[in-house]
């Protein structure tokens, strides 16, 4: 009782801020639990698999998809067995906590435990639970290695309980992913799940189908998941032909002076020529070339694209180059995006900007958003370091409640005050003199960069210096795992960017030092190079220091000269003189940064409500055309419809080729105009989205233009693909065996296919994109 007193009064403590789900009865059970593990200590291995297996028979005969797994009193023997399996298994005995937070997971709820806290394996006893009551769980983390790390090292785990368990990563075969979706329980990245779900919507044959019907998704780092991915929507192309760059656009657009020849709006998303600018690249190209003609628009199209990937997307920020090739930097992980791409020749015009061969172009097929496949699962539950931050957000497009749960051990880390500077270069002079400072005491130093070339910048001026560091960015993405986990070592200087290695525990000591020896030394000291747009990721960076009642320091370095304040703060001045370091310690100059955080945050949150605001439409658009194509796909609404329209045909092919091939190829007909007339319609709304802002300026609200648009072109779609596929049904030849050839008859199918993220803001305030020019030329005027 005492040990169930204790914790019920730190969760009560925990749970005093509003917003957030009452876990408190579930901590009555915990003494209920070792009662239970006592006994549960006396099993075989297969007397513990059997007991599990018992728990599954009559949990699959009570459950409702609509409400938890289990009663309290299974959810009691549910956590006593996992606790068991968890000891034998790992060695490890979950903590109250760590049950708590399984508790709070099978009631379908976003759980808060701290850094350190062993959400990995409360996540797995969960995924367990509710795969012993017959539903099938996705576990969706950020990265492939989590998924792989998390199914293999949980693996014996499920093995004692009866659970089979498998993973997806980009490197997956179709096979692989087939068995892997196959399993109760199924790891993968939230991104690679969704591009599973976008092939699966493309197949010509159910047996191609790479994933059941989605049911239960419990989300790792939940709040990268489920709010930074989900400004960025899922998509797959198709290829069609090389898309060579135009080198001399590039050539000539890396001449031009930012200013004086194009501006860009505030936030960093557009850019556009002035007419000064406009008049240099026209002479450039030639005589007679004027930009904004139809005779010269595909020109234009090209200096636009060439001028984005020229201004606004940053090398060793944005992508890296490695091994002659372009390779995209996800925003919100800081690591590179394995088969990504930019849309619409963009990535030919970065790739023209480097001088590096141009890939294949390719026309969108699908694309989903992250919040539109996390709503297509029965039901949704995870876990984070930082979700009350989120609650509301989470609330708002997911209608998931956040429930915190108390560390097993009271965080002690100290955690600074900003450090404010007037200008980056004193900032990054003061950076180096604490990480020496710290350095010669041997406290290990986790550096927190913002992005891959300031990691590399940073490590040369500490080379300098005398400090040895490891680098940890997007170009090393692949050991940063063992990297992160010795950041603890004694003398250890690791310098990451963003949150590389997430989901790593950094142990004190490494692997091989002492664990009280660092302790005394103050332990992992963490070190922020600037603020990140959202306070979570500052909480997460500070959060691998002081885990489970590890001493630890944290301090953020900041400057007014940053990005984030730049960009949202630019009126900031220092409120007083800075000292002889350019430090400042007035309060005003702390305001202006952290002013421009929470406009960034604002401005992210917008972002994600617009993306959404115009996307749901579409989506909704799909899951229609979905119904259908699953009937043609399944049944024999094809060969209906072609029996229908084209009766003499149907039956000719069928005396030819027999009753069975014909509606082999009439599903195959359909199906691919089908695809052909979504792909089209894609292109469509693409061209309203580029131009809806322009109704702004015309008085008209953008979103219900673009609906007044999109819903007419939408309803047509059906029509035009009966249409076509009456017409290719009777011209079509069918071979010996019912053997047709679709390709000749013009509906070729792409010879491969990839998938990318749309990293920015695709309407990005609507009438903003054109406003922001008008308000730039006035300020030119005014000047």
């Amino acid at each position: 009782m005492a040990l169930a007193g204790r914790l019920r009064t730190r969760v009560r403590r925990f749970l005093a801020r509003p917003g957030t789900v009452d876990l408190s009865r579930y901590s009555d059970l915990l003494k209920e639990v070792e009662w239970r593990e006592d006994k549960l200590r006396e099993l075989t291995d297969e007397e513990l698999t059997e007991a599990a297996a018992a728990l599954r028979d009559k949990a699959r005969a009570e459950t409702k998809k609509d409400k938890g797994p289990f009663d309290d009193g299974d959810l009691v023997e549910l956590c006593a067995v996992g606790r068991e399996a968890g000891r034998r298994a790992l060695d490890e005995r979950a903590h109250d906590v760590q049950l708590l937070g399984t508790m709070g997971l099978l009631a379908g709820h976003v759980v808060e435990m701290a850094t350190g806290e062993g959400k990995t394996l409360s996540g797995a006893l969960a995924a367990a639970g509710y795969a012993l009551a017959g539903r099938h769980v996705h576990v969706l983390s950020v990265n492939d290695y989590l998924a792989r790390r998390d199914a293999e090292w949980m693996g014996p785990v499920y093995d004692l309980l009866g659970v089979s368990v498998g993973w997806v990563s980009q490197n997956s075969t179709h096979e692989e992913r087939k068995e892997a979706y196959g399993k109760d329980v199924t790891y993968g990245a939230v991104s690679e799940v969704g591009f599973d779900v976008l092939r699966d919507r493309l197949v010509t044959n159910v047996d191609d189908r790479a994933q059941r019907a989605p049911d239960v998704a419990l989300v790792d780092e939940a709040d990268s998941v489920l709010v930074d991915e989900a400004r960025v929507p899922l998509v797959m192309a198709g290829s069609t032909e090389t898309d060579p760059g135009d080198p001399e656009v590039a050539k000539i657009v890396a001449g031009l002076r930012p200013g004086a020849h194009y501006e860009q709006d505030e936030d960093g998303r557009n850019a556009w020529l002035t007419q000064a600018g406009a008049r240099i690249v026209e002479r450039s190209l030639g005589e007679g070339v004027d930009l904004y003609t139809e005779e010269h628009s595909d020109r234009l199209a090209a200096v636009n694209v060439a001028l984005h990937a020229h201004a606004l997307l940053t090398r060793d920020v944005d992508y890296i180059v490695r091994d002659g090739k372009v390779a995209l930097i996800n925003s919100s992980r800081g690591r590179i995006a394995l088969l990504q791409r930019w849309p619409d020749g963009l990535q030919a015009a970065v790739e023209a900007k480097e001088g590096v061969a141009a890939s294949e172009r390719g026309q969108v097929l699908d694309s989903i958003t992250v919040q539109s496949m996390i709503g297509r699962y029965q039901r949704v539950c995870g876990m984070t370091g930082t979700a009350v931050a989120v609650a509301e957000t989470l609330r708002e497009f997911y209608e998931l409640e956040v429930a915190v749960v108390p560390p097993d051990k009271e965080c002690v880390r100290e955690d600074e005050e900003d450090r404010v500077y007037v200008d980056f270069e004193s900032k990054e002079a003061a950076i180096v003199e604490l990480i020496v400072e710290k350095h010669k005491t041997g406290q290990p130093i986790l550096v927190g960069t913002l992005d891959v070339a300031e990691s590399e910048r940073l490590a040369k001026l500490l080379a300098k210096a005398d400090v040895e560091c490891v680098v940890l960015n997007a170009r090393n993405d692949a050991e940063e795992a063992a990297i992160v986990r010795e950041a603890g070592a004694k003398g250890a200087v690791t310098v990451s960017t963003q949150m590389a290695g997430r989901g790593t525990d950094i142990r004190l000591g490494g692997s091989n030092g002492s664990h009280e020896e660092v302790a005394e030394l103050g332990g992992l000291y963490v070190l922020a190079t600037g603020h990140y747009p959202s306070s979570r990721l500052d909480d997460q960076l500070r959060g691998r220091a002081g885990r489970q009642g590890d001493p630890g320091g944290s301090v953020v370095f900041a400057s007014l000269a940053d990005d984030i304040v730049a960009q949202y703060a630019p009126e900031a001045e220092p409120g007083d003189e800075p000292d002889d370091e350019g430090r400042l310690t007035d309060a005003t100059s702390q305001r202006y940064v952290d002013h421009a955080q929470r406009v960034a945050e604002g401005v992210n949150l917008e972002i994600h409500r617009n993306t959404w605001r115009y996307t749901r439409l579409i989506e909704k658009q799909r899951e229609i055309l979905l119904e259908y194509r699953d009937e043609v796909l399944t049944g024999d609404a094809a060969a209906e419809l072609l029996e229908e329209r084209a009766a003499k045909r149907y039956k000719e092919l069928v005396k030819a080729a027999g009753e069975d091939a014909v509606k082999a190829v009439a599903r195959q007909i359909v199906l691919r105009h089908l695809d052909k007339r979504w792909t089209e319609h894609l292109e469509f709304v693409a061209d309203v989205r580029e131009t809806i802002h322009l109704r702004a300026l015309a008085k008209e609200t953008p979103i219900d233009e673009f609906h007044r648009a999109c819903i007419p072109a939408f309803k047509q779609i059906r029509a035009d693909v009966a249409d076509a596929a009456v017409e290719t049904f009777k011209e079509i030849e069918v071979g010996e065996g019912g053997t047709v050839d679709l390709d000749a008859s013009g509906l070729r199918k792409p010879s491969s296919t990839w998938t990318y993220l749309v990293h920015d803001n695709p309407f990005d305030s609507d009438a903003e994109q054109a406003l922001q020019k008008v308000r730039a030329m006035v300020k030119k005027v005014k000047k």
